[in-house]
């Protein structure tokens, strides 16, 4: 899928690079692009990719999106990505009369494409997805209908790998219904692989559900049956499938308020951790510094006097760069709600400021962000103008 080329950035660039008291040099250098190229695209004499935009974003520390003409903001390309994603929703059990106009690249073509699209979804790259996963979804629910019997266990891990990419941006952006509807089609495609591991890789996306709806002991013992179910060999690929199922157990168990079944989960998430490499298995992050973050997430949904467990975590251990941007994010959200919880609000922003700078669509989309800014904001006086403007950019207090 080509690249996008933004036209009218350079104005914006050349303030943001002013603001950060870089020269023109200084941020070619950071973001790895030649000085020529930045001269062009501050004149306007040439567009920015996807990949340059974002290549100097990082360099300036700020969100893609304060750099882009308000006509292509990140939230208005996911939400034009909907439709596209309900369509194909709709015909995937019958692509012979509804999808058999469109190409359909090999397999190692499509495996590559789907490779992608994951790594887009681990590092919270969310408006990539939507530009990308509809027709990518669409392609591989033709390829699925005519894969010969010996590929259609690997198409249709593709299609739940996808599936799963899309759901990322559904749920994140409040669409719960088609989210709802992704993760019924990652189910259909996930029986197609006869494949232990993927089955429990779907249970472990599924409980989102549970997250969302608030029912939370319900998720748990859907959990816990995918655990009977899951394979119980020493493959790092299994060991980690029942880690991670532990992992979210253990979270749901601390939504729930039942902190026995949630130490539990913790303790074998933690054993199963501690026999793998810190690595993505099927989708997930798992290892020893995710089961860590979970630890962090378990003591904030548990509340009250677990909420020191979590400083404590923390003042010991912060996330290393191995583990995926989404997942280091997350720590910081929720380190921020307990230092916000513990009367700590300089601390709380700061880890929310972290939050962003990390994977800033995952952050800018996340409720207990919007939350957190918004109660900082009635909390706190100093320092109103930076709080203000984080307010306004995750759009604290809608829907908080």
């Amino acid at each position: 899928m080509a690249s996008i080329v933004y036209r009218g950035v350079g104005p914006r660039i050349a303030y943001e690079r002013r603001v950060a008291c870089l020269s023109q040099a200084d941020l070619a250098r950071g973001a790895r692009v030649s000085l020529g190229t930045i001269r062009k695209v501050e004149r306007g004499e040439r567009g920015v990719s996807d990949a340059v935009l974002e290549a100097i974003a990082g360099a300036l520390g700020i969100d893609p999106a304060r750099l882009l003409p308000e006509r292509e903001r990140p939230d208005d390309r996911v939400r034009q990505a909907m439709p596209g994603l309900s369509a194909v929703l709709v015909t995937y059990e019958e692509p012979e009369e509804e999808q058999d106009d469109g190409p359909c690249r090999d397999l190692p073509e499509l495996r590559t494409a789907v490779a992608t699209v994951v790594e887009h979804r681990l590092s919270a790259q969310y408006a990539r997805i939507a530009r990308s996963a509809p027709g990518l979804l669409a392609e591989l629910c033709r390829a699925l209908d005519t894969a010969a019997p010996g590929d259609r266990p690997e198409v249709a891990r593709l299609v739940v790998d996808t599936c799963r990419a899309a759901d990322a941006v559904a749920f994140k952006h409040g669409a719960k219904d088609l989210s709802a509807r992704l993760l019924d089609l990652m189910r259909w495609a996930g029986v197609q692989t006869h494949d232990p591991i993927v089955d429990a890789a779907v249970a472990y996306v599924r409980a989102e559900l549970h997250f969302g709806a608030g029912t939370h002991a319900v998720g748990l013992r859907a959990l816990e049956r995918a655990l009977d179910r899951a394979p119980r060999t020493d493959s790092a690929e299994s060991l980690a499938a029942r880690g991670a199922l532990h992992m979210r157990a253990a979270v749901l168990a601390g939504r729930a308020g039942d902190g026995d079944a949630a130490d539990v989960h913790l303790d074998d998430a933690r054993e199963l951790g501690d026999r793998v490499p810190e690595g993505v298995y099927q989708g997930t992050a798992f290892g020893p510094g995710s089961v860590r973050v979970h630890e962090v997430s378990v003591a904030v949904s548990l509340g009250d006097g677990h909420v020191g467990r979590a400083l404590r975590l923390a003042r010991e251990w912060k996330p290393p760069l191995n583990l995926p941007a989404e997942r280091r994010s997350g720590f910081y959200i929720e380190l921020g709600r307990a230092q916000l919880w513990s009367g700590r609000p300089d601390a709380a922003f700061a880890s929310l400021k972290m939050a962003r700078r990390i994977a800033p669509q995952h952050a800018r989309e996340h409720r207990w962000v919007r939350e957190d800014a918004a109660t900082l904001r009635r909390l706190k006086r100093a320092d109103a103008g930076s709080l203000s403007s984080f307010a306004e950019w995750c759009h604290a207090g809608a829907g908080a």
